[in-house]
């Protein structure tokens, strides 16, 4: 989690001093390496104390590179903080190494964004809550042998760099328990609930990928199916990134994904994403082409656009990827995966008890949501093309200099700034184009 002060893209400068402000809650997260010595965190505490600093929240870990440190993530309220100050004392006067979070940037700089696949282990690891955390609220919080296994979990994770394949995990009994008890209860409704492509994939998991009641598939086997069919892959993530770091990921058709299961004592409730969540909710919809496009063109209109819009582009996927719904054959279906991977809701959303509209990205960005209880609303698109045309034109109304374009050639992320890229885009184009009328007039 190294700090660069600037990255070089397509010739323009872009600040990327990382602090990760959420907006929503008025919250400042940063993270910080101090050595293990009598009274270190003491000095620290003493720092935010004398400016009349609140946290919020702090946790620790021993540094997965260094035996004699400990890693800290700690919570701020931005409303009383003077952050220069206080990221300066922990490094000159407590000898502190911050790894700050996100992007606290300069007036009308664009953010830093990874321009090729292998970037995206720059972020992978800021993650804004450890997965061997948790709260006191959870299932597991005082399961020492659960938050055990979440540890192991994490640190594949933290240790895991782009083009090596996903460790596999071998899940125990009770683990395994767990996951089949979902999987039943939520294969009993797909037929009826779920979306057209969502039943037309699962059967291909359960034929390929090892999706069947008695056992947790391996996400390194999903990843490569998904990879056979659209080109998006998995990539094991230790707990929640930022919306912009999530997004980001999306951009290049990888989808950051959790690999430990919910606590075994509550099957059908879990507080985070977890397995069951990411592999019978989200896996199946990227092996369809429109869903896949349709994913990759969110997180393609998150690349440097400005912090509000990050938001609202949250949002949007929220009401979509998550709790979305559809029309199909004048039905209505389910396909968020927040929907396809909790018995309840599943059903619920298909009652007349929610409120349902219509799927439009610049109302649907400012649509307030619940993270702990059932949807009161949900939006439903016409068909993932129609939601992808509206995307993309929602996109556009993003204030950056730029646009964007992914080159699946290169696994790499194309500015579109100057006179240059623009004439090697057309030349892409109409040699697509020769094709498409060669074969019409074979056709024909």
């Amino acid at each position: 989690m190294n700090v660069d002060t600037s990255k070089m893209n397509g010739g323009h400068t872009y600040e990327s001093n990382y602090i990760e402000e959420n907006t929503k809650d008025n919250r400042i997260s940063l993270i910080f390496t101090l050595k293990e010595e009598v009274g270190a965190l003491a000095k620290v505490l003493r720092i935010f104390e004398e400016r009349g600093v609140s946290l919020t929240h702090i946790e620790s870990r021993p540094s997965r590179l260094n035996k004699d440190e400990y890693q800290f993530f700690i919570n701020l309220d931005k409303s009383t903080v003077a952050l220069d100050e206080i990221v300066k004392c922990l490094r000159q006067d407590i000898g502190a190494t911050v790894h700050e979070l996100s992007r606290d940037k300069k007036k009308d700089a664009v953010p830093w964004f990874p321009r090729t696949i292998q970037e995206l282990d720059k972020f992978a690891n800021q993650i804004l809550s450890y997965g061997a955390e948790l709260d006191a609220d959870h299932p597991g919080f005082t399961d020492p042998v659960y938050r055990a296994r979440r540890k192991e979990f994490a640190d594949i994770a933290f240790n895991y760099k782009h083009g090596q394949p996903i460790p596999r995990v071998t899940y125990s009994e009770e683990e395994k328990k767990t996951w089949g008890t979902v999987f039943k209860e939520l294969k009993s409704l797909y037929p009826t609930h779920a979306c057209y492509e969502h039943n037309h994939v699962f059967p291909l998991l359960e034929k390929y990928c090892g999706y069947n009641e008695n056992n947790i598939p391996q996400l390194e086997d999903i990843s490569n199916f998904l990879q056979t069919c659209t080109g998006f892959r998995l990539r094991p993530v230790a707990g929640l990134l930022s919306s912009r770091d999530f997004l980001a990921g999306l951009a290049f058709r990888v989808f950051h994904s959790t690999q430990y299961i919910r606590h075994w004592s509550k099957p059908m409730y879990t507080p985070e994403p977890d397995v069951c969540h990411e592999l019978l909710g989200h896996a199946p919809l990227f092996a369809d082409p429109s869903f896949a496009q349709f994913s990759q063109e969110i997180g393609l209109a998150s690349l440097g656009a400005p912090d509000e819009y990050i938001e609202m582009l949250a949002t949007v996927y929220w009401f979509t990827a998550e709790f979305g719904l559809c029309k199909q054959d004048d039905k209505i279906k389910a396909y968020g995966a927040g929907l396809l991977s909790s018995f309840g809701e599943l059903q619920y959303c298909l009652t007349d008890k929610p409120d349902l509209k219509t799927f439009e990205p610049e109302k649907t960005a400012r649509q307030k949501y619940p993270i702990t209880e059932f949807q009161p609303v949900y939006f439903i698109a016409e068909s993932f093309e129609d939601a992808k045309e509206k995307v993309r034109k929602f996109a556009a109304t993003i204030p950056r200099p730029f646009s964007v374009r992914y080159n699946p050639y290169t696994q790499s992320i194309e500015v579109l700034d100057n006179v240059q890229q623009l004439k090697n885009l057309a030349d892409c184009i109409n040699s697509e184009i020769g094709i498409l009328c060669c074969a019409l007039r074979k056709l024909e």
